[in-house]
This record gives structure tokens, C-alpha cells and sequence, in this order.
């Protein structure tokens, strides 16, 4: 049976009078890695910062493996590792120093543990160079190899691909993957960039205006939304009038292609009106449900009330 690591239950959080979390509750195991997505503003970083201890919580509760962070704030936080967008690095020190400096802050993170560490986010060639000839990927897994020193098995990062180019993207992407399927590790994730998460998260959990709306693994998410297809005809200009019972299936992609997101035995009859209505229908093709069509479709368009 898969080992609860974190659980957040009914968690609330005022600011004032304003009610900024509502009612979250989500769970990460051993092994998973949980998208956490929503707008801006909808809540994922005040929900890690309760995660975190970092803010009171006004009503519900954290534990994480096991402990609760508002009761047993030592034994809750003991094993989480985080990175809150950029890690903090003394650039002018060599990646090897800066590791030195943060094992310092634990009784049993000896060399051993360093040079494996070191080895686990790929950077032997580099480590003895100084951090301010790394670049951002390679600053973004010495700031993970830092997380990992006390071998904790839940990680939390907020926005870590902020200013990633994509080989750094693909490094971390990399380096997630590894932790979570060799080293068993929870991870919790806040990311903007939804088609990467798709290529390595298992889970998702949707936020928006403080409330959890779904949670589940990617793929039901994104087949829970219908199918996406493209639909050439000789004209774009009068669809959305003709076909107004779909309207808000409808995206318009040009003069002559437009995507709807309906199941297949819904097709035969959208063909049919428009050739009734004198279109010429040259294709429909099928096109793949990516999370990012799931989550605007779920979430209304990004849009905080």
C-alpha cells in the first residue's frame, strides 16, 4: 500500500475579513508528483507556505508523514525538502562550497552524503566551479541537490522553472522523474507551464479562487474534458451562428479551421448542419486534449473572480 506522505485537510486561511483558502484538502504519496496549477492569485503559494509552516493556518490542519505542522512543527517539517522559485546560492562560492555550508545545519549530512547527492543531480563535472559560471538549470539542481541533503522524502517547489530555457527545463524534468520513481520521493509542484508538467507529473490538482475544483491523475483529467477536433470547411466567418448550440465548444482558429471539443458520435450531426447551411466541410481531424485545454476548460479561462 502506497505511504501517505503529505495530507492537507480542510485547510482555511484569512487574510482580514477576505477567505483566501477554502476548504483544501489534497493528498500526495510516496512516489507521486502533483501538479499543483490554478491562476494567479487563486492560492497555490499561500497553500505551500501553510504546508511550509511559513503561515498560520485559520482552520483545518497539515500532517506530514504523519505529524501535524501546527502540533509537531520539529517531527512535521524534519523531511521536506523545498525550493521556492530561485534557490538562495553564494554565487562567488563553488557549488561544492555552497553544499558544505548547508550540511553544516544538519548533525548527519556527512561528505558521503554530499558526493551523492552531487551525483544525483548530475553535476560531478561541475561542482568544484564556481555558482556564478552555472547556469539557471544547473543552479536549479545544486539548489535541489541543497533540498536533498537530509534525505528528505517530500519535496515542495514553487515555480521552479522560472527563467528556464529549455535544456534547463528538461535537466530538472529529468531530475524529478529520478526522485520520484528511484528514490520513492513525494513531490508537490506549483508550475505556470502546464505542457511540461504533462510530461512527468502523474497527478493534478486544479485551484481556483482558493477552492480545490478537481484532483486526479492526468490522463482522466484531460479525457474527462471530450475530444478536441479540428474541422476545415470554406469559411469560418458565420460558425459560431450556425453551430450555436456548441457555441461554447467552438474555438475559431482561422478563415477556414476551427476546433471542437465534442465526442465522436456528436460528429455526424455537426457535418450535417453544415452542409445543410451550404458549407463545404473538407475535414475533421482528431486532435489531442493537452492539460492546458483541460484547465482552461475547467477553470472558465484563467479567470480569478
Amino acid at each position: 500500500m502506497e505511504k501517505l506522505v503529505l495530507e492537507c485537510k480542510n485547510l482555511h486561511k484569512d487574510f482580514g475579513k477576505k477567505e483566501i483558502l477554502k476548504d483544501v484538502s489534497l493528498k500526495v504519496f510516496e512516489g507521486d508528483i502533483l501538479g499543483f496549477i490554478g491562476p494567479n492569485g487563486a492560492g497555490k503559494t499561500t497553500t505551500i507556505k501553510l504546508i511550509l509552516g511559513l503561515q498560520s493556518i485559520t482552520k483545518g490542519e497539515v500532517k506530514i508523514n504523519g505529524y501535524d505542522i501546527q502540533k509537531d512543527f520539529t517531527k512535521a517539517i524534519a523531511k521536506v525538502g523545498t525550493i521556492v522559485e530561485n534557490p538562495d546560492l553564494y554565487m562567488y562560492l563553488t557549488g561544492r562550497e555552497n553544499l558544505k555550508l548547508i550540511a553544516n545545519l544538519y548533525k548527519e549530512v556527512d561528505n558521503s552524503r554530499i558526493d551523492e547527492v552531487i551525483k544525483l543531480v548530475k553535476l560531478e563535472n561541475r561542482i568544484d566551479d564556481k555558482v556564478s559560471k552555472y547556469s539557471l538549470g544547473m543552479r536549479q539542481r545544486l539548489g535541489i541537490a541543497q533540498a536533498l541533503l537530509h534525505a528528505p522524502n517530500l519535496l515542495i517547489l514553487d515555480e521552479p522553472t522560472n527563467g528556464l530555457d529549455p535544456e534547463g527545463i528538461k535537466e530538472l524534468r529529468d531530475l524529478l522523474k529520478t526522485l520520484a520513481e528511484q528514490e520513492n520521493m513525494a513531490i508537490l509542484i506549483s508550475s505556470h507551464n502546464l505542457a511540461e508538467l504533462e510530461t512527468f507529473c502523474n497527478k493534478v490538482s486544479i485551484i481556483k479562487n482558493g477552492v480545490i475544483i478537481e484532483t486526479n491523475n492526468v490522463a482522466d483529467i484531460k479525457n474527462s474534458v471530450g475530444e478536441k477536433r479540428i474541422i476545415e470547411v470554406n469559411n469560418t466567418d458565420e460558425i459560431i451562428t450556425i453551430l450555436e448550440k456548441y457555441k461554447d465548444k467552438i474555438e475559431i482558429i482561422d478563415k477556414k479551421h476551427f476546433s471542437m471539443t465534442i465526442e465522436k458520435d456528436e460528429v455526424p450531426e455537426v457535418v450535417k448542419t453544415l452542409v445543410n447551411k451550404n458549407l463545404l466541410v473538407y475535414g475533421v481531424r482528431k486532435q489531442k486534449v493537452t492539460l492546458e485545454d483541460a484547465f482552461l476548460k475547467k477553470t472558465g479561462g484563467n479567470i480569478i473572480d
